[in-house]
């Protein structure tokens, strides 16, 4: 995203220069009627003996960057639901395509790099492990699976211009997060 400056500077730099399609009358009355600010550095100065060197006038400047009050982050602001939900939904996202690719990219390569990723081997490494150990990997996979379902639902419902008041989006938000605790512990259990 471009900063303001930089291109009001570039546009002051524009009018100043004449182009060659542009006549000499038009760019003579570009010149005398652009008005534009020019604000020099604390670190120049006219009197020769007192000139700063570049490296100076970086450090100057680097001290006085410190020197500058930090914005505000999220710090100051109250936590709400929506935040959060939101940031969750996009991460349950990048979480599960991201595995899904991660997945389909090491099936693709298993023949060539001598893994067994075929549907019986998994089943059968997955059989031997240790019951609180398959809870756990069940409850990984199915806790974003299922709030990213019900809250791409929820988003669905949005679309068609419901439950968009502040009220009917906490609700909404509310049945999510239950909806997913309820399908999670669903699936874990099946």
């Amino acid at each position: 995203m471009f900063s303001l400056r930089p291109m009001q500077a570039a546009f002051k730099l524009a009018a100043r220069q004449p182009f060659p399609f542009v006549t000499t009358a038009r760019t003579t009355a570009l010149k005398a009627s652009s008005t534009y600010q020019t604000r020099y550095a604390a670190t120049t100065s006219t009197d020769p003996a007192e000139a700063v060197s570049a490296e100076q006038a970086q450090a100057i400047l680097k001290e006085q960057r410190l020197k500058r009050p930090v914005s505000p982050h999220l710090s100051i602001y109250q936590p709400q639901l929506t935040w959060y939900l939101s940031s969750l939904n996009r991460l349950t996202g990048v979480a599960l395509s991201g595995g899904t690719y991660l997945f389909a990219l090491g099936y693709l390569a298993s023949p060539y790099l001598g893994w067994h990723l075929e549907s019986a081997t998994l089943a059968a490494a997955f059989g031997a492990l240790p019951l609180a150990a398959k809870l756990g990997v069940k409850a990984v996979v199915a806790a974003p699976f299922s709030f990213h379902c019900w809250n791409g639902i929820r988003h669905l419902v949005w679309d068609t211009g419901k439950f968009l008041d502040l009220k009917g989006v906490y609700a909404t938000g509310y049945t999510v997060l239950g909806l997913t605790a309820l399908t999670t512990v669903g699936l874990v259990l099946m």
